[in-house]
């Protein structure tokens, strides 16, 4: 097994932690559940999630074998920022898009990321995909994301940290603020790991 080193701190008591259990979970669980609400309502979104369905998202997440779960803490237990990745071959929803163009088998999904409106600009976007690709069994050889099609500071993050725009799309059921339930475009983008090359 790879030794990593510690994960990283921020001003303003922040810190990343990596959660490896539904019990570890516990006392994040509620402000994590408020952090995932309130990141997909901002644009380039604009969701609405029901509590239940954010804590699914954490529950599914952590039951998926070889998950990397991150959260950004403030203090205690105030989650102001997460990111997780799981095998892409765990999603079939998502790695049916990826058949014949990656290695499903060998390539995890960068599966969701999100900081607080107040602490962006910290670093914390940046470290969460980091520490994640860091952290990747070397038994995998690619990693692959989604984002939104609209071009964004996301977009232009992924690309600085030597993601490659893959030209494949998905459509996404979105439900809005309005309440209505229509469909957002996300574009594929993945990266070739280190560990991954010969």
């Amino acid at each position: 097994m790879t030794e990593h080193p510690p994960l990283p701190s921020f001003g303003e008591n922040i810190r990343l932690i990596r959660v490896r259990s539904a019990e570890e979970a516990v006392p994040y669980r509620p402000s994590f559940v408020g952090a995932y609400q309130t990141v997909w309502t901002a644009p380039p979104y604009r969701e609405v999630f029901y509590p239940y369905e954010a804590e699914s998202v954490l529950k599914r997440t952590l039951d998926t074998q070889d998950n990397l779960t991150l959260l950004a803490v403030r203090g205690d237990t105030q989650v102001v920022g997460f990111g997780f990745a799981v095998p892409l071959a765990s999603r079939i929803d998502v790695s049916r898009n990826m058949q014949g163009l990656l290695p499903v088998q060998h390539t995890f999904y960068l599966a969701e990321l999100g900081v607080l409106p107040r602490y962006r600009k910290l670093g914390l976007g940046r470290a969460l995909i980091d520490e994640r690709l860091q952290r990747i069994d070397s038994r995998y050889s690619h990693a692959v994301l989604r984002t939104s099609a609209t071009r964004h500071a996301g977009y232009e993050l992924y690309m600085d940290l030597g993601f490659d725009d893959i030209g494949v799309y998905m459509e996404v059921p979105s439900r809005r603020l309005d309440g209505n339930v229509t469909t957002d475009r996300r574009l594929f983008l993945s990266k070739v790991l280190e560990h991954g090359q010969s």
